[in-house]
This record gives structure tokens, sequence and C-alpha cells, in this order.
């Protein structure tokens, strides 16, 4: 039987059963401290490696990803308005998912890499925090042109101020700072536990898409077919990003899975105050629902065989 990389198995279990409507529960609490230990492990592992490496490294190569990122959402929201015939608050609302990033699906991309042996630039997480807001700002622009009254302080707070982004840069932060010499005492909490702990918030994940497979049903083939190949379009673009950059294997594989992933925890969150009058049925449902368990199970060994077979070609 071929390997198959163990926290996915968690992911698998926890959506047969919700689709066979077991009893079993993830505690409320439980889901919350894992959500914020994961977010925190993700920035100080980041803020370690980050602190081996130059800044002046790493500025340009950011401004390119994040550049290169933005393209993301500008693409998909024609898509959304004129083939899937959605509204511009609709149509901008995923956009602006499928814009920014998805921390938990950056975390088993690391895990299944490091499960290789296969290493990536410790500066990646930058990326991640990065790409969250430019999406986000552009998905409000296209759902609400020509309106007034955008509430834009409400919304730069809820993406700056929300749990996600404090976490990652708090813990990017604290990483720099203290070096991997002053991270190692914590490195069996933070480090060495993280796969287990994904494992649990994965098992609650696969719960969350079972619950939230119906909003898909309801949105017809148009939107699920979107929520499987804007992720393979948008890898594409991080692949070739990626190269270019000269990233290596692990570098354009995460970059590719980042530029694929869908936010559904900071994106919800602000197009909820933006865009009121977007249905967060479809958005959610698409991101969480197809395009998450898509990346876990074949996008990301996908984007890393082409990774591979990129710089092999280009040796």
């Amino acid at each position: 039987m071929p390997s198959v990389e163990p926290v996915i198995l968690f992911f698998v279990l926890g959506a047969i059963a919700g689709f066979v409507r077991s009893d079993l529960k993830i505690p409320g609490v439980l889901y919350e401290a894992l959500s914020i230990f994961l977010l925190l492990a993700i920035g100080l592992k980041g803020g370690v490696e980050l602190a081996r490496y130059p800044l002046l490294d790493v500025v340009l190569p950011a401004l390119a990803v994040v550049v290169v990122g933005a393209l993301i959402p500008l693409v998909a929201f024609p898509v959304l308005r004129g083939v899937g015939k959605l509204s511009s608050a609709d149509a901008g609302s995923i956009a602006a998912h499928y814009g920014s990033v998805s921390v938990v699906t950056f975390a088993v991309g690391a895990s299944y890499l490091a499960r290789l042996g296969e290493a990536a630039e410790g500066y990646m997480t930058v990326f991640l925090v990065l790409l969250e807001f430019p999406a986000l700002m552009i998905g409000v622009l296209l759902a609400r042109r020509g309106e007034q009254g955008t509430p834009w302080r409400q919304v730069i707070h809820e993406v700056f101020a929300g749990k996600s982004i404090v976490l990652l840069i708090g813990g990017l932060v604290i990483g720099w700072v203290a070096g991997p010499g002053g991270i190692a005492p914590l490195d069996r909490l933070f480090f060495d536990l993280f796969k287990g702990l994904l494992a649990f918030f994965l098992l609650e994940m696969g719960l969350v898409v079972a619950r939230r497979f119906g909003d898909l049903r309801r949105a017809g083939f148009f939107l699920v077919a979107f929520a499987v190949l804007m992720p393979l379009a948008a890898a594409g673009l991080g692949l070739v990003t990626g190269m270019l950059l000269g990233l290596s294997v692990g570098g354009v594989t995460l970059l590719a899975t980042l530029y694929a992933s869908a936010s559904y925890i900071a994106a919800p969150a602000a197009m909820r105050i933006a865009v009121p009058q977007a249905n967060p049925a479809l958005s959610i449902g698409a991101a969480l629902g197809i395009t998450f368990p898509f990346n876990l199970v074949v996008g990301i060994p996908l984007y890393h065989r082409l990774a591979q077979h990129l710089h092999h070609v280009g040796a």
C-alpha cells in the first residue's frame, strides 16, 4: 500500500464521521486552543528560520510574491461574474477567499515536505503572512465598485487585529528576535508536538467539511468546478514564480500551495464586515468544502512532483 501523509488520514476520518452523522465532536475550547497553538508555532518556526537570512535577501522575493499573488483575485473575479453569473458581492467575496491563503493547508504542505526530508526556505512563513492582506482589500474593492461607505477602518482592523495575523506576526517577530538558540528551550512544545496537534485539528476540519458539504450541492456545478480548477491555475502561477525566484523544490512547492489555497478564517471575518450582502455559504463552502480537501489529498503531492520536474528540466 502506498505511503500516505498520516495527518491527512485524520482529516479523512473526521469527514467520514461527519458524513455518517457520528456523535464525534471536538470541544470548541479545544479547537480554539489548537488553532492558537498552530498559528503561533508556524510563526515561531518562520521567525527562527528568518533569523538565518539577511533581511535584504527576503524583501525583494516577498514583494514579488505579493504582487504576483494579487493577480489571483483579479483573475477569479471576472470568471465568477462572467461564467458563474454571480453578483458583484458574491464574486468579490469568493475572489478574496481564493486570493488569500489557508494557514492549515500551508502547515500540511510543510509537514508533507518534512516527512519526505525536503527542505524549504525558512522565510516561506513571511510570504504566508503577507499574502493574507492584499487579496482581501482587492476583493472588497471589486465587490463594492461604485458604492459609497465601505467601512475600511473596520475591515483593516478586522484583518490586522484578527487572531491569525496577530499570532503569525507575533510568532514571527518572537522567533526572529530570539533566534534558534533563544527558542531552543521551547522546541519540544512548539515543534516536536506540532504534527500531533495538527492531526487533532484536521480531525475537526473533516467534521466541518462534512457539515458544509450541503452548501455546495445547492451552489451548483460551476462553483464546484471553480473550487478545483482555480487552485490548479493559481498553483501553476506559484510554480512559475517560485522557479523565477530561484526557490528550492520545497520552496516552489510551498509557494504553489499558498497560491492554490483559499482562506476560510481571515477572509470570512473581513467579508462579513465589508461585504455583508455576500452569501458566506458560497465562499466558505467552496474554500472549505472542496478546495481544502482537494489540496490536502491531491494538490500538495501534485505540486511537489511538478516542482521536482521543473527543477529537473531547469538543471
